[in-house]
């Protein structure tokens, strides 16, 4: 089970994974769209409740998938603030006191 839950971990955390197995669920359904005409699957309601059902679970997963973006962004906008803070304390620092800031080398 650890395995299951290490590899569910992952696989979370890889967003071009998820674009991709995305990507195909979306083909997959537009090949779908045809084959179920052609067969008249759409006049079966277990296919149409299948259907119903899937809908259901992906549109709730799109909108979980969203909100974990969501707070992402909104631990990344926080850490940002703190950040700039710091450097904000730094040049205060600087401009209130006779302590130079070292000069840095930066490579182009």
């Amino acid at each position: 089970m650890t395995v299951i839950k290490s590899l569910w971990a992952s696989v979370q955390g890889d967003p071009v994974f998820m674009r991709r197995v995305n990507g195909w669920f979306t083909i997959f359904w537009l090949v779908m769209i045809p084959v179920s005409l052609v067969t008249h699957w759409v006049n079966s309601v277990v296919y149409v409740s299948a259907l119903s059902l899937w809908a259901l679970v992906s549109g709730h997963w799109s909108a979980w998938q969203a909100a974990r973006v969501e707070v992402k962004q909104h631990e990344e906008a926080q850490a940002a603030r703190h950040e700039k803070l710091a450097e904000e304390v730094v040049e205060r620092l600087v401009e209130e006191t006779d302590v130079q800031p070292q000069p840095t080398t930066q490579t182009v």
